[in-house]
C-alpha cells in the first residue's frame, strides 16, 4: 500500500475542495522538508519533441489543480513531464458560490462548478517566476466572468501578453462550462475572432521577446463531429500550435441516479473517458499529420493512458485520475507509455 492509500480516507473525510487545498499544501510542505523524493518513485525519463519544446514524458497535469501556479515546484517533483496551471484571468475573482466541488467515488468521477476561481494572472505571474522548475510550463487563460462575450478576446489577449515571457506554451480555456456563454466562442464566427486577436497578439509578443510561444485550444467534449471538423480547420489556419482534448462535459448519462450526479457542472473522470477519446479520434482524421493533440479526460491507468495514444493523442494530462489514485498514477502512465 502506497501512502496515497493511506491518506485518502483521511482526504475523502473532508468536502472535496477542503481536501484539495490540504493535499496541495501538504504537497508544498512534503517537497519543502525533502520528503516527496522519499516517497516516489524517480521521475520516468521518455523525453519527446512537440511545438518546438521539449517534454521530460508524456504524461502532464491538467489545468485546475493549481489555478494559481503557487505549487509548481511541488507538483514537478511528482514526476510530471509537464505542467498546466491556471486558469487565471486578468482580475482576481472568486468563483462559484461553495460548495462547488463533488465527488462521485463510484464512477471515480468529479463535478465542479468553480467558475474560474483565481488570484489574477498578476498573482500567477508572481509565483511562477518564483518558482525553480525549469521544464515545460503551460499557462491555461480565461476570461473574467464580468466580461461581455462578444469583449471576451480582449481578456485572453491580456492575459497572453501578462504571462508570455513566463510560458512554455498558452492554453486557451474556451470550452469550461462554468462561466456562462463561454462555451459560444468555440463557434466558427467567434473562433475565428478570437484566433485572429490572439495570433495577431501573439506576432507582435515574438518579435519583441525573440521567441515564439506556442498555442494551444482547449475544447469541449460535448461537441458534434461537424463542429470538430470546422474547429480543426481553424486552428490549422491560424497556425495555432496544439489542440487539447477535452475539458469536462454536461453529460450525465453515464452517472444518472448517483449522489450528487445532479449538481450543476463540468463531469470528469472515467466517465469522460471515452468521449473524449471519440474527440481525439475525430480530430486525428481531421488535422494535418504530426498535428499535436493532448488529450485528457478519465485517464485512471497504464491502459487509459494508452487508449488516448492510440486514439490519436500526443500527449496525456491527469487531473481526477490523481484524486482517486494518487501520485503513483504519473509514473504508471509515462512508463506504460515509454514502453
Amino acid at each position: 500500500m502506497n501512502l496515497y492509500q493511506l491518506a485518502r480516507p483521511l482526504l475523502f473525510a473532508l468536502d472535496a475542495e477542503t481536501a484539495h487545498l490540504a493535499a496541495i499544501r501538504g504537497l508544498t510542505c512534503a517537497r519543502a522538508v525533502g520528503a516527496l523524493g522519499l516517497a516516489l518513485p524517480a521521475p520516468v525519463a521518455d523525453p519527446v519533441e512537440l511545438m518546438g519544446l521539449r517534454f521530460g514524458n508524456r504524461v502532464g497535469l491538467a489545468a485546475g489543480l493549481d489555478k494559481n501556479g503557487t505549487s509548481v515546484d511541488a507538483l514537478a517533483a511528482l514526476g510530471f513531464g509537464f505542467i498546466e496551471v491556471g486558469t487565471v484571468t486578468p482580475k482576481a475573482q472568486p468563483g462559484n458560490p461553495r460548495p462547488r466541488l463533488f465527488r462521485l467515488p463510484q464512477s471515480e468521477a468529479l463535478i465542479n462548478r468553480m467558475g474560474f476561481n483565481n488570484l489574477g494572472v498578476d498573482a500567477l505571474v508572481h509565483a511562477v517566476r518564483r518558482a525553480r522548475y525549469r521544464g515545460v510550463l503551460g499557462i491555461n487563460i480565461g476570461k473574467n466572468a464580468g466580461t461581455p462575450i462578444e469583449n471576451a478576446s480582449d481578456d485572453y489577449v491580456y492575459c497572453l501578453k501578462r504571462v508570455y515571457r513566463y510560458a512554455s506554451y498558452v492554453a486557451i480555456n474556451i470550452s469550461s462550462p462554468n462561466t456562462a456563454d463561454l462555451r459560444q466562442l468555440q463557434g466558427a464566427s467567434e473562433l475565428e475572432v478570437m484566433l485572429a486577436s490572439l495570433c495577431a497578439e501573439r506576432s507582435r509578443l515574438a518579435a519583441k521577446h525573440g521567441r515564439h510561444v506556442p498555442l494551444a485550444v482547449k475544447i469541449a467534449p460535448d461537441l458534434d463531429d461537424e463542429q470538430i471538423v470546422a474547429i480543426a480547420g481553424l486552428l490549422h489556419s491560424h497556425g495555432i500550435d496544439a489542440v487539447i482534448a477535452t475539458n469536462t462535459t454536461t453529460a450525465r448519462a453515464a452517472v444518472t441516479g448517483q449522489p450528487h450526479a445532479e449538481e450543476g457542472g463540468g463531469l470528469s473522470g472515467a466517465p469522460l473517458r471515452e468521449p473524449s477519446n471519440q474527440v481525439i479520434r475525430t480530430l486525428r482524421a481531421a488535422l494535418p499529420a504530426g498535428y499535436p493533440i493532448i488529450g485528457v479526460g478519465g485517464v485512471a491507468s497504464a491502459a487509459d493512458a494508452a487508449a488516448k495514444i492510440a486514439a490519436g493523442a500526443d500527449l496525456v494530462q491527469l487531473y481526477t485520475g490523481l484524486v482517486y489514485r494518487g501520485p503513483a498514477l504519473i509514473a504508471e502512465c509515462a512508463r506504460a507509455l515509454a514502453r
